[in-house]
């Protein structure tokens, strides 16, 4: 039966170092062995001596150790867990924007658009033919009131392009200066995106995050398809 005072090492995984180095004294000339231990006269119990003390710390601290490990562990687990939102990021004029790609059709090469008699909005442009199909074609400047002389960013390499958006009607096309690439962010850093901007207030945002050292609008694509609906009728 084990006394009280005795330091339990059971259960704490120790290396063979680790007991090797803990010389345990106590249980061999102290005061439960044979107590021929010189210092046992002056310490008159071994839990009064130092070096039981410094072994009691060195348990203590391989103890403390192995929970820092398993602590690791777990937030690595929990960092495996981490929940992504693809967002299709796209530039107009000098605005960077980002749409949740779940509405997302189709990026496709700028095609020439073809203005209609008696259009039903100005977010209208026109019909664009998209593989054979004319298809509704709107100004996403016009329909989120940005600045329509703000050029932004040009040169060789910069292309124009399309997107093809599914709305609730079918199909629509909306020309945008350049398109970055679809980009996994993290619903945290979505849900703190801030909402005190300048453009916070703006037609049919969500929030405006930092990305890429630039400040990006998300789309609420939900009131924007929603607006898209009414510009059709």
């Amino acid at each position: 039966m084990s006394s009280p005072d005795a330091l339990d090492t059971a259960g704490l995984d120790l290396t063979l170092t680790d007991t090797q180095a803990i010389d345990d004294c106590w249980n061999r000339i102290g005061i439960h062995g044979d107590k021929s231990c010189p210092l046992l006269a002056e310490h008159i119990h071994c839990r009064n001596c130092s070096v039981y003390s410094a072994a009691a710390t060195r348990l203590l601290d391989r103890y403390a150790l192995q929970q820092d490990d398993h602590h690791a562990q777990a937030t690595a687990e929990a960092d495996n867990e981490v929940v992504t939102r693809s967002l299709l990021m796209f530039r107009l004029g000098e605005e960077w924007l980002g749409i949740a790609t779940r509405c997302l059709v189709e990026v496709a090469p700028l095609q020439p658009i073809h203005s209609l008699p008696h259009q039903r909005s100005r977010a209208l442009l026109g019909v664009a033919n998209v593989r054979g199909a004319l298809v509704a074609c709107l100004s996403l400047v016009e329909l989120l009131g940005l600045d329509s002389t703000s050029a932004g960013a040009s040169g060789g390499r910069i292309m124009p392009r399309m997107l093809i958006i599914a709305a609730q009607d079918g199909p629509v096309v909306v020309p945008v200066d350049e398109v970055d690439g679809i980009h996994a962010i993290d619903e945290r850093t979505l849900k703190a995106a801030s909402v005190s901007g300048t453009q916070a207030s703006a037609r049919y945002t969500q929030g405006v995050l930092q990305w890429k050292g630039r400040s990006l609008r998300w789309l609420d694509e939900v009131q924007l398809l929603s607006a898209v609906t009414r510009s059709l009728a």
